[in-house]
């Protein structure tokens, strides 16, 4: 089986962290012959380090405005700091990981989102042939979310939107959103075990779902249309959580067409 995680950047902020999801991971890779990537994220990270550097946060719909100053730091971050302590945690859980960017052999082209987001780009196409490649020889791709452009440029890219599109041209049967919250919750605050597209698309509509959980939706609404079997969304420190996913016990948000 072809699996694809997602990790958010709030789940990888500390060693021990960062030790347990990969112990996780680790433990299911060496348990069967699934083939496995991992995209990740960072956001919580670089909002600290820009902090410290003296540099304000803005969004605009969810997004981070990413004028030239700020796309230095999302390479220092992403592809920098968090990639690599990632990738250092995966070795010491036994793993042959290898650290990567959308830029790398061409595996995500973007392009510009909207002139006043600067450096913010949305996928136009993925080559997972190089994830082909590495997984097929046993190694773990660890993916940080930056695209290359057509012209050379270099984009800042949502990591929920490059895990969907990752996972819809890696082929992968199962994506799973690995974040800080239980799963999609209703008006009342209680964890939904199953949402269909259509109940997704209602949970949004009606302001029930917003901000980032809102994007995690669409992006996992998207990614079934492109045919992924079925997308997880879960808390990433609950204990032996992504084997209690894929054994399709009770936890998470499972969303699939029906």
């Amino acid at each position: 089986m072809k699996l694809l995680i997602k990790i958010g950047g709030t789940l990888i902020d500390s060693g021990d962290r960062r030790q347990a999801i990969a112990a996780q991971i680790a433990a299911h890779c060496k348990g069967g012959g699934d083939r496995v990537v991992i995209v990740h994220g960072g956001g919580k990270q670089l909002s600290r380090y820009l902090e410290e550097q003296g540099f304000q946060s803005e969004f605009r719909g969810g997004f981070r405005v990413t004028p030239p100053e700020i796309l230095e730091a999302v390479l220092r971050i992403f592809a920098g700091s968090v990639n690599h302590h990632l990738v250092a945690a995966f070795q010491q859980a036994g793993l042959r990981a290898v650290g990567l960017t959308g830029i790398d052999a061409g595996l995500v082209q973007a392009r510009q989102l909207s002139a006043e987001l600067g450096a913010v780009g949305e996928v136009e196409a993925v080559d997972a042939s190089l994830l082909d490649l590495l997984t097929g020889s046993g190694y773990l791709p660890a993916i940080a979310c930056i695209a290359g452009g057509s012209s050379g440029s270099i984009y800042n890219v949502n990591a929920d939107q490059m895990a969907v599109a990752c996972a819809a041209q890696f082929q992968a049967e199962d994506l799973i959103f690995l974040t800080d919250v239980e799963g999609v919750l209703d008006e009342n605050r209680r964890r939904l075990p199953r949402v269909t597209v259509a109940q997704a698309r209602a949970l949004i509509n009606s302001g029930v779902v917003s901000g980032g959980m809102e994007v995690k939706l669409r992006a996992a609404v998207s990614g079934i249309s492109g045919g992924i079997a079925r997308v997880r969304i879960a808390a990433g420190s609950q204990p032996d959580i992504l084997q209690r996913l894929l054994n399709n016990q009770d936890a998470g948000t499972t969303i699939s067409n029906a």
